[in-house]
């Protein structure tokens, strides 16, 4: 089965879920029953310094998992990228809890579900599941990209 972000964004260099990106996670995200889900295997280097996962890897793999929510969301309700942007949506917010030390050796789980929808902004709660246990909770903002010419 092909993933959210390879069928809908497969040449975005993304470091978390652009698999236009040879160096990065390439996460890949599916449509469920009523929630998006994937799972991620971390790296060695994704190494917490203390043999947990690092924070930081478990905010790029939330924030990129609820992208896939989101851009499935504007898809099915036929809200394409404006002219000029790549997706349809930006990251406006991410606002996590940690709840308990996820392993680094082992497959997590992702889980998200869009809460609210509308063109101009989407809300996702999102979570990582290890063990059937949330490690981490996020709710995610996502406001609809309209590009602007970089300054300068």
């Amino acid at each position: 089965m092909t993933s959210i972000q390879e069928r809908l964004y497969p040449d975005l260099p993304c470091f978390g879920c652009g698999h236009g990106n040879p160096k990065g996670l390439r996460l890949r995200s599916y449509p469920g029953d009523g929630a998006v889900t994937a799972e991620f295997t971390p790296w060695p280097e994704h190494d917490n310094g203390l043999g947990f996962l690092n924070g930081g890897i478990i905010c790029t793999v939330m924030d990129c998992h609820s992208a896939a929510a989101v851009v499935l969301e504007a898809e099915q309700r036929n809200w394409p990228p404006l002219p000029g942007a790549a997706l349809p949506y930006v990251t406006a917010g991410l606002d996590v809890h940690y709840l308990r030390p996820s392993p680094l050796t082992e497959p997590v789980e992702l889980r998200a579900v869009v809460r609210e929808a509308a063109e101009a902004q989407m809300t996702v709660d999102v979570s990582l599941i290890w063990d059937g246990k949330p490690r981490a909770e996020a709710t995610a903002v996502w406001k609809r990209w309209r590009p602007r010419p970089a300054a300068g």
